[in-house]
């Protein structure tokens, strides 16, 4: 079967990710990063062929950047380009699945933008400059709150007046549903599990973490709510705390909305704990150099963590496994075996060995014998956007 070449993008405000997926191949034809756009020191990374090359483009904004990357995927494709994929954050209740992009769906990701300001503007920024270079390439939006809509409405309303749902939305919405989608079916399928016929609960923690309860094949619960700083402590956000915090500070400090909000999204949770770094990696070296912080920051971390797995499980009819999935969760064992360590109510025990060898690529189970399945399974988001896209065209 010829290659089927679908161009995946991930905006941030000043970023775009991109990757070229062929559903058919393992590894990405080519894959890269444009970073710090609008600025001067704007930059182009890509990798091609297992080689890494850069570019500098001063001053480019999305579509600038844009410019410079489909002509880089073109190369790579020979100009057979059959589509494109659109991660955007927030689909609000108007989507349980992938979209292709018409006027009414981008004007459905816009109305929700208020739901989450520091990405769907940023997504639309790619759409739009995405349809301006191909006007006739058939391109999708995948969603990462469309895996959650299948959350029972005991699971994802809020305790708020009816009509604050009612008329503005507000409900827990949950993200990450592309990754928690991914490697629920994947593990599945190691396993020689039917995914119609499984029960998960998955761990995806990178700079932004959430748990999700999987039941065949559908989200049932999930850590992340109305926004993506509800649930686990993150790199940079706090995840849950006193509801009336907001409240207290700007009794006691005088702090605005604005102050509280960025605090609690940029200046918190690791980095917040630790006083050093959001970065993983760095805290654990810490932690091993004596740092309280870094040490208190991986503490609080890993029984938050627990807590929320723990929950999610009220959600399952049975446990079939633990996944962990994504920078930390593939990579950290020290966080893996602190966090199971909380969980052994769950019937969960580490083999410590298998433990410590997933991490770089390494992937697999890594449960002791006669427990519960843990296993490690990397994510792969632009795969899934791939599929869909191409569920999609076809």
């Amino acid at each position: 079967m010829p290659a089927r070449n679908i161009l995946v993008i991930n905006c941030g405000s000043s970023s775009i990710k991109f990757a070229l997926v062929d559903p058919d191949q393992q590894a990405f034809a080519i894959s890269g990063l444009a970073e710090r756009l609008g600025n001067a020191d704007a930059l182009l990374h890509w990798q091609l062929g297992g080689v890494k090359h850069s570019q500098a483009i001063p001053g480019d904004d999305h579509r600038a950047a844009l410019a410079h990357l489909l002509q880089r995927v073109q190369e790579a494709t020979g100009g057979q380009l059959h589509g494109i994929g659109h991660r955007v954050v927030h689909g609000g209740e108007h989507f349980t699945s992938a979209q292709r992009l018409d006027d009414a769906v981008i004007a459905a990701i816009r109305a929700v933008a208020p739901l989450a300001p520091l990405h769907n503007p940023a997504g639309l920024l790619g759409i739009e400059a995405a349809l301006a270079l191909y006007p006739e390439l058939p391109q999708v939006a995948v969603f990462d709150t469309a895996f959650h809509q299948s959350l029972p409405e005991h699971a994802f309303r809020y305790a708020v007046p009816e009509q604050l749902y009612r008329d503005h939305g507000v409900r827990r919405y949950g993200f990450h549903g592309t990754s928690h989608r991914f490697v629920s079916a994947r593990a599945a399928e190691l396993t020689g599990l039917p995914a119609s016929d499984s029960a998960w609960l998955v761990a995806h923690l990178g700079n932004g973490c959430s748990t999700c309860a999987v039941v065949n094949g559908q989200s049932r619960d999930t850590s992340m709510g109305l926004t993506p700083l509800e649930g686990l402590v993150m790199g940079t956000r706090s995840g849950d705390v006193d509801p009336n915090l907001h409240s207290h500070l700007s009794r006691t400090l005088g702090w605005s909305l604005e102050q509280i909000d960025r605090m609690l999204n940029h200046d918190s949770g690791l980095l917040g704990l630790s006083g050093l770094s959001n970065d993983m990696r760095s805290l654990e070296q810490a932690r091993e150099e004596g740092h309280a912080g870094a040490t208190l920051a991986i503490e609080v971390f890993c029984y938050r963590l627990a807590k929320s797995l723990a929950a999610m499980s009220c959600a399952l009819p049975r446990l079939d496994g633990l996944i962990f999935t994504g920078g930390i969760g593939e990579n950290s064992p020290l966080i893996r075996s602190k966090t199971v360590a909380h969980l052994s109510l769950l019937g969960l025990k580490l083999y410590e060995a298998a433990n410590a060898r997933c991490l770089r690529g390494v992937s697999g189970p890594i449960h002791a014998a006669d427990h519960t399945r843990v296993l490690v399974v990397p994510t792969n988001e632009e795969r899934q956007i791939a599929l869909d896209t191409l569920a999609l065209l076809d």
